[in-house]
């Protein structure tokens, strides 16, 4: 889909995402909370009722990976879901290995966390449509289906889809850590620019759990 371009501007806010949402011991400590290590000399001294209060994303209940997408309004039932790393390079979310695949970015929620959950998928390649080539017909109030490696499966219905500038892309509409589920489908659209390679637009749906 030519898409390298939507991610790179995130880069930045999905280190941020990463790095306050899940810390290691190391970081734990260096912030002056306790290692996993020290926690029965601190138990004794740990405010547990005020500290119930004020529960970290990490202590929600979790939920399985996604396995694919089902949209009826688009006629998509999509193979497996690539889980989707960063690049090495330049920390960019890796795209979907082939065109008919979408992928999940494994380093956000999984659909139904709280939070943005993240998939993307290429809308053409040279010798045809990919698999969000119809993402662009989406309208709110559709329903996205979430499988799940569980069997379980999770409804988001759209709130909105939006056709923006790569050069503007919304970072913090999209990135951004909420306590709230959400689903965000990502690929190309707009104009080609033959020169490049490359869509000069990202197509955004933006759902939330039925």
């Amino acid at each position: 889909m030519r898409v390298r371009g939507l991610v790179s501007l995130a880069a930045g806010v999905l280190m941020a995402v990463t790095l306050t949402a899940c810390g290691s011991d190391a970081a734990g400590s260096a912030a002056g909370l306790p290692r996993a290590s020290d926690s029965a000399a601190t138990s004794k001294r740990m405010p547990s009722p005020a500290a119930d209060r004020f529960k970290s994303v990490r202590t929600y209940a979790t939920v399985a990976p996604p396995t694919r997408l089902r949209i009826p309004a688009i006629d998509l039932v999509t193979p497996p879901l690539d889980q989707l790393d960063r690049m090495p390079a330049d920390k960019s979310i890796a795209l979907p290995t082939k065109p008919d695949r979408a992928g999940w970015f494994t380093g956000g929620p999984r659909p139904g966390q709280p939070g943005p959950a993240v998939v993307i998928g290429h809308v053409d390649m040279d010798h045809g449509p990919a698999v969000f080539f119809r993402l662009r017909e989406m309208k709110p109030g559709e329903a996205v289906y979430v499988d799940r490696a569980d069997g379980s499966s999770q409804q988001f219905t759209v709130t909105a889809v939006r056709q923006v500038a790569k050069s503007d892309f919304p970072t913090d509409d999209v990135y951004a850590p909420d306590l709230q589920p959400s689903l965000r489908l990502i690929t190309c659209g707009g104009q080609f620019d033959y020169q490049a390679h490359n869509y000069l637009d990202n197509v955004i749906v933006f759902a939330s759990p039925a």
